[in-house]
């Protein structure tokens, strides 16, 4: 038998004792700068937490117990099992179901129930996740976009967290509101929280937990791809990445992976790790070496994830990870690089509750995507993955996270177990325009075109879920399956941002820079509004923006109402159809102490439409509406009634509309808890396992077999 590392050691007991003496029972934007904590210091506090751990276990078991006695014993489940498939799309399911394509999803709307799930405004992933989490609206949990933007200077910003580096780091959570797990805790309950998006950083509970989005890649961007190069380009830009020209010295080419920013000596150092390339150039294939790893590949092939440390000297070791794809040898050498992620061994941030949980996960299946948004949509729109390759990183994405929710399943017995999976949000984005013969982005994107892509890939999400069915046959569990939005085609961009210009809202500065973005060429004392973000407007309020001109009161009000009246219903002269069903008042939409965070007017696009990826980033065109060119052919952020989620549940439920921030509380109310006032959802009527509303009676026998 192989021996055990001293740090393998520690990891192991530590999160041993997680599963022994916790009962078994139970996208767009600027870098955001990175915070870096030392391997010694993650090892230090892993052997700190495991020890202090062991010595209080006994009191806080007995205070725990006391606590949840009372709502275990009014619970109706013994163990609560949610599962999100991010974005994945009704209608598709419903006629994949109907085709027979997606048997045990039918199988389970037989054994319970199943319904459309109605999203939030707008229907964006971290929007609706967060009142997942939170069972309440935007107006109480801060989240209403991917960005926000910086009052001071109008720069985007991260929406849901704050990261600073310098002499002292800090990772500060901005969305609010206490997940329903949380609570779950209060009361002496487990939880296993996997992957679930706006939970980074992650917050103390009962139980374990992994970040998922907005965790950042080692230089703090939300990802930056590399692509390395022999050929050389004048305009090499990418968003979301960068071309790096090498030179090739024979058959050998010698580069430098891109590390994290640190702060050393009162200057800012990037920290690079060396890798060399041997070419053969005859069977197109290559071996990399970097630091103690060497590996080959042939053309197209991609490497496992591979550790890489960056040397910034004493005490200033990074560890990261990376995967290396060798698109190709000849005539040009071209290597791509995913983004550089955070190792889940030896995390630089805190990526996990507690810190040793990713350890243990790493230590028990290998290296895992950590980064928030684990697929490199950007590399697939730059051209720089190819249709299969961008496949391969979902797919991959999904059978790690599996592996972890299979653990999970296994170890808990009772309690809440949550895992979310993204990838079915991703192959909608970048797919669609395989299902929509009137995209302009139907073809370009690699030799092997990959029509069926999102029916094979929703057969696959099926059979995940036949799997997680057959660990969830006790008659205790409740299994719940969910998606927080749909999606739909997305063939033109609107420069909203153009609309307010040419209708005298917004005015540029008279030597406007061609292609500035953030906003630069802004001139803001002629300016009343803006939009910035993915889903609508901001006013210049005077007092609010820094260099804000439109008085707070009756006048921001009547200009609410008039861009809701002039945007409402607008045509695209190009193709005559109607652009935007409606544009909503925050004031009317949101309550609670962060409403007026919000945008001041939310877009809900028509299908088909969406913001212009120039506008989302402030970088104002000379035309209102354009062709979307991108592989990333469908969205979301759109009027939230036509992209709905979907709802499965194992037992027959009684609703009529239920909204996606209905679940944590159905869920509390499952385990005996009271739902909080604080919270806007309200407890769905989940039947006994086994009774159907209508008053038929379902044997468990039969209930299985079905």
């Amino acid at each position: 038998m192989q021996t055990l590392s001293h740090r393998k050691v520690i990891v192991l007991a530590g999160v041993a004792f997680l599963w022994v003496a916790v009962p078994a029972e139970a996208y767009i934007g600027p870098g955001a700068g990175f915070a870096v904590l030392s391997s010694a210091f993650v090892i230090v506090l892993a052997m700190l937490s495991a020890v202090l751990a062991l010595l209080t276990w006994p009191f806080r078991w007995a205070i725990r117990a006391y606590r949840g006695r009372k709502a275990f014993a009014r619970a109706r489940a013994k163990r609560v099992v949610i599962i999100g498939l991010d974005g994945m799309e009704p209608t598709l399911v419903e006629q994949y179901m109907a085709a027979g394509r997606m048997p045990n999803m039918a199988r389970l709307r037989e054994q319970g129930y199943y319904s459309r799930l109605a999203t939030t405004l707008p229907a964006l992933t971290p929007v609706a996740w967060a009142s997942f989490l939170t069972g309440s609206n935007p107006g109480k949990h801060n989240i209403f976009d991917f960005l926000t933007r910086d009052k001071r200077n109008y720069l985007p910003t991260l929406s849901s967290v704050q990261i600073s580096g310098g002499k002292k780091p800090s990772v500060r959570l901005l969305r609010k509101g206490k997940p329903f797990w949380n609570v779950l805790s209060e009361h002496g309950m487990f939880s296993s929280i996997i992957r679930v998006p706006m939970t980074f950083p992650p917050e103390r509970m009962r139980g374990v937990l992994l970040s998922s989005m907005c965790v950042p890649d080692l230089r703090g961007s939300q990802g930056t791809f590399s692509y390395y190069s022999t050929q050389s380009r004048e305009e090499a830009v990418y968003e979301g990445g960068e071309q790096i020209e090498v030179a090739r010295a024979g058959n050998r080419i010698s580069a430098e992976l891109i590390g994290p920013q640190l702060q050393m000596n009162d200057s800012k150092v990037v920290l690079k790790c060396p890798f060399t390339v041997e070419i053969d150039d005859a069977n197109e294939r290559a071996t990399i070496s970097v630091g103690d790893t060497t590996l080959s590949l042939n053309r197209r092939e991609y490497s496992p994830w591979v550790s890489v440390t960056f040397d910034g000297g004493f005490r200033q070791k990074v560890r990261g990870i990376c995967q290396f794809q060798l698109r190709n040898t000849k005539p040009h050498f071209e290597l791509y690089v995913t983004p550089i992620q955070i190792d889940p061994e030896n995390p630089a941030l805190p990526i996990s509750h507690p810190t040793v949980f990713s350890m243990y996960l790493s230590k028990r299946q290998g290296p895992f995507a950590t980064l928030g948004f684990a697929e490199d949509t950007w590399a697939h729109n730059e051209r720089i993955l190819e249709d299969p390759g961008f496949l391969h990183q979902c797919v991959e994405a999904d059978t790690e996270r599996e592996t972890m929710l299979t653990d999970a399943l296994d170890k808990v017995s009772r309690g809440l177990v949550v895992c979310v999976f993204d990838s079915t949000d991703r192959v909608n984005h970048q797919y669609w325009r395989y299902l929509d013969p009137e995209h302009p982005a139907r073809n370009g994107f690699g030799d092997e075109k990959l029509a069926n892509a999102i029916p094979e890939h929703y057969e696959r999400t099926d059979a995940m879920i036949g799997r997680i069915m057959d660990k969830c046959t006790n008659p205790d569990t409740v299994l719940m399956v969910l998606s927080d939005h749909g999606a739909t085609s997305f063939r033109r961009g609107v420069d909203v941002n153009r609309w307010l210009i040419d209708h005298g809202y917004m005015a540029l500065k008279p030597d406007a820079k061609p292609g500035a973005k953030y906003l630069e060429n802004v001139d803001w004392s002629q300016t009343r509004a803006y939009a910035g973000g993915l889903a609508g407007i901001f006013l210049n309020i005077k007092g609010r923006e820094a260099q804000g001109i439109v008085e707070p009161g009756a006048e921001a009000d009547a200009l609410r109402d008039e861009l809701c009246e002039k945007l409402d219903g607008l045509i695209d002269p190009d193709t005559g159809a109607v652009a935007i069903n409606k544009v909503f008042n925050s004031l009317k939409c949101y309550h609670g102490p962060y409403a007026g965070e919000a945008q001041d007017l939310m877009i809900g696009y028509n299908e088909g439409y969406r913001v212009s990826w120039e506008a989302a980033i402030g970088d104002i065109t000379d035309q209102v509406f354009n062709d979307n060119t991108k592989a990333w052919s469908a969205d979301h952020c759109v009027d939230p009634r036509i992209v709905p989620g979907l709802f499965f549940c194992n037992r027959d439920i009684e609703a009529d509309n239920p909204r996606i921030m209905d679940l944590g509380p159905t869920t509390l109310e499952l385990f005996g808890v009271e739902t909080p006032a604080h919270m806007d959802g309200k407890p769905l009527k989940v039947a006994d396992y086994g009774i159907r509303f209508n008053g038929e009676r379902q044997a468990p026998e039969a209930q299985e077999a079905s």
